[in-house]
């Protein structure tokens, strides 16, 4: 047998040693992941629910997933441990210090000096004229018909569709 024939299967066993040492490192990682939950930690599990870890044990994890609903869930379930920012953020919508990178509505605000935010101030009182009129400023009789078409005509049941 020659070298040549043999180089496909030597290069096959490699891609096979390659692909199954990584596989194992993502384990090893996600073992690891899994022992560093402590009580009070927020996790994801796999199916994609948030919870607090209450107890820790060797084969299983209890959780806190609201007021009164305490879950046991096998240990390799949790996808994830998050850390305590993120889990505010998700569960409870709380965002943490980022009052420096808030983003103004409208770019009206970085380019007023002190003289033009009173006459803006004295512009926002006035109302703005759309170009609709209230039901007070329609005539009585346009008001009448207007409720009079509103309203759904009654028929004895023929119709003159064919």
């Amino acid at each position: 047998m020659s070298l040549l024939t043999l180089l496909p299967f030597i290069v096959l066993i490699g891609a096979m040693f390659l692909m199954t040492r990584s596989a194992k490192k993502k384990q090893q990682e996600a073992i690891e992941m899994r022992n560093q939950m402590q009580p009070g930690s927020g996790v994801r599990t796999i199916g994609g629910m948030y919870a607090t870890v209450k107890e820790v044990n060797e084969d299983t994890v209890l959780l806190d997933a609201g007021p009164g609903v305490e879950l046991l869930f096998a240990k390799n379930s949790i996808g994830a441990v998050l850390s305590d920012d993120e889990y505010n953020r998700i569960v409870h919508g709380i965002e943490h210090d980022l009052k420096s990178d808030v983003v103004p509505d409208d770019a009206s605000s970085l380019t007023e000096t002190d003289d033009s935010s009173d006459a803006a101030a004295a512009s926002d009182d006035t109302p703005v004229d759309l170009g609709k009129k209230d039901a007070a400023d329609k005539p009585a009789d346009t008001a009448d018909e207007a409720t009079a078409d509103a309203q759904p005509k009654k028929s004895d049941g023929d119709s003159d569709a064919k």
